[in-house]
C-alpha cells in the first residue's frame, strides 16, 4: 500500500500535490488571506504584505490561470486603466483551506494575547471553528479522521 502512496505521489495523480502547485508558496497564501480580507488592487498586495512586483505579478499570474483570482480591469477618473484582483466562487471555497490554517498557528504559534484575524459567520457573527465533517453533519474529533488511498488508487495499483 505505501508502494501505491510513493507512486501516486511521483505521477502527480495526488490532490495534495496539484493544489502545491497553485497555492503552496508562502506569499500566494498571504496574497489569498489579503484578497479573502477585501484587497484587490496590486499596489494594495505589495503594500499588505511586502512582496517585491516581480514576484507578486507570478503569483498573480499563477492564480488567474488556476482560476482561484479574476482579473478584471478598472479606471479611476484621469488615469489610465488597470486591473483589479477577485476572488472567483472556486477561490473562496479555499476560505477552508486558509481557515484550518490559521486555525492552527492559532493554537500552536499565537503571539501576543489574542489572534490578529478572527473567523466568523457573515449572517449570524458567531466565531468559526474548522472541521472534519461526517455525512451525518456531524464534525469528526482529528484523532478520528485519517488519510486512506482512494478504492480508485488500490484497483489501479498507482
Amino acid at each position: 500500500m505505501r508502494t501505491t502512496t510513493l507512486r501516486a505521489l511521483q505521477d502527480g495523480s495526488c490532490s495534495i500535490q496539484r493544489s502545491l502547485d497553485v497555492i503552496g508558496d508562502p506569499w500566494t497564501v498571504l496574497i489569498l488571506r489579503e484578497a479573502f480580507l477585501g484587497t484587490t488592487r496590486f499596489g494594495d498586495f505589495v503594500t499588505a504584505i511586502g512582496i517585491s512586483t516581480d514576484l507578486l505579478t507570478d503569483r498573480l499570474a499563477t492564480l488567474v490561470e488556476a482560476g482561484v483570482l479574476e482579473k478584471r480591469p478598472y479606471s479611476e477618473p484621469g488615469r489610465r486603466s488597470r486591473f483589479e484582483y477577485l476572488v472567483t466562487p472556486m477561490g473562496g471555497e479555499l476560505r477552508v483551506v486558509l481557515g484550518a490554517l490559521q486555525q492552527w498557528g492559532d493554537a500552536h504559534r499565537l503571539r501576543g494575547a489574542a489572534p490578529t484575524i478572527v473567523r466568523r459567520s457573515r449572517a449570524t457573527g458567531e466565531r468559526l471553528e474548522v472541521a472534519f465533517v461526517g455525512e451525518s453533519g456531524q464534525a469528526v474529533p482529528l484523532d478520528d479522521v485519517t488519510f486512506v488511498p482512494s478504492a480508485a488508487q488500490a484497483v489501479s495499483g498507482g
